[in-house]
């Protein structure tokens, strides 16, 4: 289980996987005892929402503060006015942003509050989404989340994969641009995230084996 602070914002751009990195990390949290609310600010993406899950983490005994619309066919869900209540929470706090800097423009409206706690903004990166495949596109889109949000990034989590396809090789590959985006933009690689199978087949530091949670609507 990663080391994360107790208040962690998990962005990134369309499809990098930042919503089963932020489900993989609230249920950790749970299972290691903490107390864990699981914020979805994600106003854009109708599919990949952690308010999908709600079930899941009801189950869990994990909070979930979701769009006052998720679940519904409506296009414009609302933030919900619970958001405002979870800062000063003793247990931990996950932000599950919306992607790119459109997404990201609803953490501007906490920023200021945001500020005033030591916080983590982990930006997801992956190599193999189009528009982000080389580190100076994936650096721009990082600098695009910060000036949306009004919030500045603590750490890059590499989260490269190919859905099912993911290999121990696909994750070697991805190495060097994690790297690279970190040198570029001055900040830490905290870890990175692979499938729980692939795990023992790789010897890098600061792994994170994760459970896909997250799937496709058509399948994959």
């Amino acid at each position: 289980m990663p080391d994360i602070k107790r208040l962690s914002i998990i962005c990134g751009h369309y499809g990098c996987g930042k919503t089963n990195l932020s489900l993989n990390l609230a249920l950790g949290l749970s299972e290691r005892g903490e107390k864990v609310t699981l914020i979805d600010m994600d106003v854009v993406n109708p599919y990949f929402r952690s308010s999908e899950y709600g079930k899941l983490l009801d189950a869990r005994g994990i909070r979930l503060i979701a769009p006052s619309f998720a679940n519904t066919t409506l296009d414009n869900p609302a933030l919900s006015a619970e958001i405002s209540g979870v800062f000063g929470y003793s247990g931990f706090v996950i932000i599950d942003a919306g992607g790119d800097d459109v997404g990201a423009t609803a953490l501007g409206r906490y920023a200021p509050k945001i500020r005033s706690y030591d916080y983590d903004m982990l930006y997801v990166i992956n190599r193999y989404r189009p528009m982000a495949s080389e580190p100076e596109s994936a650096a721009a889109i990082l600098r695009e989340i910060e000036n949306a949000s009004r919030l500045s990034a603590t750490g890059i989590v590499n989260n490269s994969h190919l859905k099912e396809f993911t290999t121990a090789q696909t994750i070697m590959d991805s190495m060097s641009f994690a790297e690279e985006t970190s040198k570029i933009l001055g900040l830490p690689l905290r870890f990175t995230a692979v499938p729980k199978q692939t795990a023992p087949q790789l010897a890098l530091e600061n792994l994170y084996p994760v459970d896909i949670i997250v799937r496709t609507p058509w399948g994959t």
